[in-house]
């Protein structure tokens, strides 16, 4: 068996633990990653590529592990831990930042009083039980009164009273007005954006307005950097040759248009009289109406009738 090579493997000298490069390596070990600014040589690339691609990223391995040597760490049952510092490699996003949300009724208060929001605990301590119990939920500390055998009542009070249903009503009442107070928020906020989007586009009419108000309808007006480009009307045209059954089928939808049209104005002149003859009979009675132009229409029929009764 040649074992020479292993020999020479092992008597061969062990490389230092410090990597000396023409431009320092990226090391960020908050992500764990080693960026190696410095080109690649040629004639080592493409006399062994696997030697020098295990060279590359030895290198860059072992600064990664000085960087970690150098952390603070913390025992732990598996060993010493260290404690990775914040990243500090950007990334870039996929989706945009979200958008701040609009600040509740209570939020614009505090901030107007300066008062500093502090967050309760869920936990809250039972002097009685002495013991931890929850501040909200199942057997929680705000169903104290609910549970209790026995309860405090004014000397006025109701022989029916409940003391029990009582702290239950209350307690209901307090949770259906978080509630109303949680959806006027979300409509003020929703309100809020609506006025956004709104001015957002009166700005745009605006804009719009204001490039075509020139004399040249805005085409010789100076462009700026990252303006749009207006989007006109396009009009859509019906093509000029069509098969048979598609004019069949265009002229029966004009004519069924037309018809509806002249049903629609009928009707709404007051039936289908082609005559209006209450206009008519202001006209012919000179506006005094159809009872003066009935009296008027008998009056000369009864003198025509002497008339004729005297020859």
């Amino acid at each position: 068996m040649d074992v020479s090579n292993l020999l020479a493997a092992h008597t061969a000298k062990p490389q230092p633990i410090t990597v000396e490069k023409d431009t320092p390596f990226d090391v960020d070990p908050g992500f764990l990653t080693v960026t190696d600014l410095n080109p690649i040589d040629p004639e080592s690339y493409a006399a062994n590529l696997e030697e020098c691609l295990q060279v590359t990223a030895r290198d860059g391995i072992q600064a990664l592990v000085a960087a970690l040597y150098t952390l603070p760490t913390h025992p732990s049952p598996d060993g010493p831990l260290a404690q990775l510092p914040p990243p500090t490699t950007p990334h870039p996003r996929t989706k945009p930042l979200p958008k701040p949300k609009q600040p509740t009724k209570w939020e614009r208060f505090a901030a107007s009083k300066g008062i500093q929001q502090k967050r309760r605990e869920r936990k809250i301590w039972d002097e009685e039980k002495q013991e931890w119990t929850d501040r909200w939920g199942w057997n929680g500390k705000n169903k104290e009164k609910e549970g209790q055998w026995i309860h405090e009542v004014k000397a006025d009070a109701p022989v029916d009273l409940d003391p029990a249903q009582d702290a239950r009503n209350a307690r209901k009442a307090r949770v259906a007005k978080n509630e109303r107070q949680r959806l006027q928020n979300i409509a003020r906020g929703e309100a809020a954006r609506e006025d956004r989007e709104q001015r957002k586009v009166d700005i745009d009419r605006t804009l719009a307005s204001t490039r075509i108000s020139t004399a040249s309808m805005g085409k010789f007006d100076k462009k700026l950097e990252g303006d749009k480009k207006m989007r006109g009307l396009k009009r859509k045209f019906d093509p000029t040759e069509a098969s048979v059954e598609q004019e069949k089928q265009t002229s029966l939808a004009i004519l069924s248009k037309l018809g509806s049209e002249s049903k629609r104005a009928r009707t709404e002149k007051g039936g289908d009289d082609v005559v209006n003859v209450r206009k008519a009979i202001r006209v012919v009675s000179k506006g005094k109406g159809g009872v003066a132009l009935g009296r008027e229409t008998a009056g000369s029929s009864s003198s025509k009738r002497k008339r004729g009764g005297k020859r």
